[in-house]
């Protein structure tokens, strides 16, 4: 008789704790950038669900070298968040990584006629919400001193103008600031430091 296994959905069509490959695979099958696991235990299963993925996805892999030395001072356990913009305004889109492999967690965008500031601050507050979800005390890096600031003070600061190609990005500027005035969190904010470490990992390299 099979061993039986529990599985972990962090990110499919309904995220949680299952019983059964069959439960697992109907959240998963089909859906884009699934992330899930099985364990042993149903403790292990409930400890991992309430973590993060990236702590647990490919760790029974051959571990490689980690990209940054430890010697630098960066903290590897960790979200790195970065913004692009193909013009100011213009198409930007946003994600944030795990820090040590680069992983990508998520990825936002692209949208029209928005600026790299406020992809900055949307990607810091997406991070913050998606630790506080997972229960992470990692820490998050942000190469931006206007995002932090932002972020410190609730408040999307922009001056750009709303029109009709650009309302989708003024509900997500309203929907961070909301869940920043109505949320807590214990993350540390970190200011990525450009000029000792090279670009932040969530870079989209497009400089």
């Amino acid at each position: 008789m099979a061993k039986k296994k529990w599985y972990v959905v962090w990110k499919g069509l309904e995220t949680g704790v299952f019983d059964s490959w069959p439960d697992c695979k109907k959240q998963t099958e089909g859906f884009e950038g699934a992330l899930y696991k099985s364990f042993d235990t149903r403790d292990d299963a409930m400890a991992a669900y309430r973590s993060v993925a990236w702590q647990y996805i490919g760790k029974n892999k051959k571990k490689t070298a980690a990209v940054f030395p430890e010697s630098k001072g960066i903290i590897q356990d960790s979200l790195s968040v970065d913004a692009a913009c193909s013009g100011n305004p213009g198409l930007m889109e946003y994600r944030g990584v795990y820090t040590k492999s680069r992983e990508e967690i998520f990825h936002i965008g692209p949208f029209e006629k928005a600026t790299n500031n406020i992809g900055e601050f949307l990607a810091l507050v997406h991070g913050l919400a998606l630790l506080k979800k997972q229960n992470s005390d990692m820490p998050i890096y942000s190469d931006s001193v206007n995002a932090i600031l932002w972020v410190k003070n609730k408040k999307c600061k922009t001056k750009l103008e709303a029109t009709e190609k650009n309302g989708k990005i003024f509900d997500l500027i309203q929907r961070a600031e909301n869940w920043l005035k109505e949320n807590t969190y214990t993350t540390t904010i970190l200011k990525w430091e450009t000029a000792k470490w090279g670009e932040i990992p969530a870079d989209f390299g497009r400089k």
